[in-house]
């Protein structure tokens, strides 16, 4: 899978983590894929429910090490 950006707001909690999600989509084409890391476990449903509600797919949701997970999305 190509992923064409990387968001790293480890460190953010929500409602930041969606936000922060949102507007990089937002500068991105429709079809692009973006990784959003996070380590605030909320996040990890938070983010790609609220993704989905904005029409976008949610392609992977997983742990990455110990204390941080990725969540890629495809911009509709």
């Amino acid at each position: 899978m190509k992923i064409d950006r990387v968001l790293d707001i480890k460190g953010e909690v929500c409602p930041y983590t969606f936000v922060r999600s949102k507007l990089t989509l937002e500068e991105m084409e429709s079809g692009q894929v973006l990784k959003v890391i996070v380590d605030h476990e909320p996040a990890t449903k938070n983010v790609p429910r609220s993704m989905e509600n904005e029409g976008n797919q949610v392609l992977d949701v997983s742990k990455i090490n110990d204390t941080d997970w990725q969540i890629i999305v495809k911009k509709a």
